[in-house]
């Protein structure tokens, strides 16, 4: 357990972040960076903490960012543009947060002289439409040019490209980390389950965008931050990628929305709508490579996972 580190978070008010922060806020000074589109921060208890410094700021503000960071040791580079609603609407700002907000962040790092970590998040979606235990090496996929599930990718994809480029090149200690489908308690924005979870809670209609054959590997937020905090930690870490999933949590979207009524007992009917944009059959990440660089495996199941994002989204 690291302590008495400066830790900056870009993205810090999110709900992923959130997790990580009450795991090292103790010990450590947290500098939050975040523009606060969303917002689990505000809510979570940790507001007000002595070792917490909010800072509201885009990564898109070159100067903020690099003055925020000043004094850092360890900088989180969660901040990004993601759910494919965001991304249909505004694929502009998708594109610049993604890449020019991360070229800022690993700038701003190397400028700081950041010497003990730079975590950037990257997506599963790197691994295109088809993406069955994919492992750290496979080939990433570019899709067709405009269609909004690719325009987000491939955002990520250049900034994971740009991360390693500045390892390389400047010797920062990049780790980039690829979440699979991330759950629980605090997320806002977009995501199936909790918005499955939302509305059976109400027993209102669950709506499936295509016919719900879609296959996905669910991690519970608990054990992405886990092995988050492995990546921080471990300097076996630096220099690598790595998919961060739960291999075992694999369902159908349909069997998902299934899952939750069957788990809170809710009466929603489920309502097939048409497809959004180019959908991701299957996405199931290979665990081997966390499983052997940093002893990371996930433990929280699906159904367990559901119960404690319900309960909290009840008391909340």
């Amino acid at each position: 357990m690291i302590t008495n580190k400066t830790i900056f978070i870009t993205g810090g008010a999110g709900f992923i972040a959130n997790t990580l922060i009450k795991h090292y806020i103790e010990k450590n000074k947290i500098v939050v960076y975040d523009n606060f589109h969303r917002d689990t921060l505000s809510k979570s208890g940790l507001a007000n903490h002595s070792n917490l410094k909010v800072v509201k700021g885009d990564v898109l503000d070159f100067e903020t960012l690099k003055t925020a960071m000043a004094g850092s040791d360890i900088v989180i580079h969660a901040a990004g543009i993601a759910g494919i609603d965001t991304v249909i609407k505004d694929p502009v700002r998708t594109m610049q947060v993604n890449m020019i907000g991360t070229a800022n962040a690993l700038e701003a790092a190397k400028a700081n002289g950041i010497k003990d970590r730079f975590i950037d998040f990257s997506t599963s979606e790197v691994f295109g439409s088809m993406a069955f235990k994919s492992s750290e090496s496979d080939q990433t996929v570019a899709g067709s040019a405009g269609e909004a599930r690719w325009t987000y990718a491939v955002s990520k994809l250049a900034g994971e490209h740009l991360a390693h480029a500045y390892y390389k090149q400047h010797k920062l200690p990049v780790v980039t980390v690829r979440p699979f489908n991330v759950y629980g308690p605090g997320q806002t924005g977009e995501g199936a389950i909790q918005i499955f979870i939302r509305k059976a809670l109400k027993n209102e209609e669950i709506h499936i965008d295509g016919d719900g054959s879609q296959i996905r590997a669910w991690c519970f937020v608990d054990d992405f931050v886990d092995c988050l905090i492995r990546c921080v930690e471990n300097p076996k870490a630096i220099g690598e990628s790595f998919n961060i999933g739960n291999a075992r949590a694999v369902i159908t979207i349909l069997g998902l929305a299934q899952l939750v009524c069957r788990v809170l007992k809710s009466d929603s009917k489920i309502v097939f709508d048409p497809p959004l944009s180019a959908d991701i059959a299957i996405r199931i990440p290979s665990v081997e490579k966390t499983k052997e660089i940093l002893d990371f495996k996930a433990k929280v199941d699906l159904e367990e996972g559901v119960s404690r994002t319900a309960e909290w989204m009840k008391s909340n």
